[in-house]
């Protein structure tokens, strides 16, 4: 056995690989599949309700694929500490951590009360018609769970 392959890695996995790359991966493929998901329930719904239903659900699917992005954008910010800035057990939080921390706050209560605006936009206009916008909003529910089982099933044992 190589020094590559010393650890449970796959023998396929060049050397300057990042670890974290099948997570990459992974997080650039779930906007894609809510919105594809989202067009097919659409698509499903079009024939059967009307053309305001299968918008509503490409809709929601759109806001969600959206809000998925915008917070991978800030959670992305907020974890990348400057090289030599970690912190360390006894001294809590790095000072950028925390100077990060404090702009990223204000933009994640922001992102909650733009879905929350337009939630009710849609509510005042459509109320008969939210089911539609939260289906298509919910697509990232089955997505995730999807990803995750194919995740879980690419594991070759279970850790304790």
């Amino acid at each position: 056995m190589s020094d590559n392959n010393k650890k449970g890695d796959s023998p396929s996995k060049e050397v300057g690989q990042s670890p974290f790359s099948d997570d990459e991966k992974i997080l650039r493929r779930i906007p894609l599949e809510i919105v594809a998901l989202s067009c097919l329930l659409a698509l499903i719904a079009f024939p059967l309700f009307d053309a305001l239903t299968a918008l509503l659900i490409i809709s929601g699917g759109a806001l969600a694929t959206l809000s998925f992005l915008w917070l991978k954008q800030t959670i992305s910010k907020l974890l990348i500490v400057k090289k030599g800035d970690s912190p360390s057990k006894e001294e809590g939080l790095s000072p950028s951590f925390k100077k990060v921390l404090r702009t990223a706050l204000p933009f994640y209560i922001l992102r909650i009360v733009l879905i929350l605006g337009i939630f009710f936009i849609i509510i005042f206009f459509f109320s008969n018609k939210i089911i539609a916008f939260m289906v298509g909003f919910s697509t990232l529910v089955p997505v995730f769970l999807i990803e995750a089982v194919i995740a879980l099933s690419k594991m070759k044992q279970w850790k304790n």
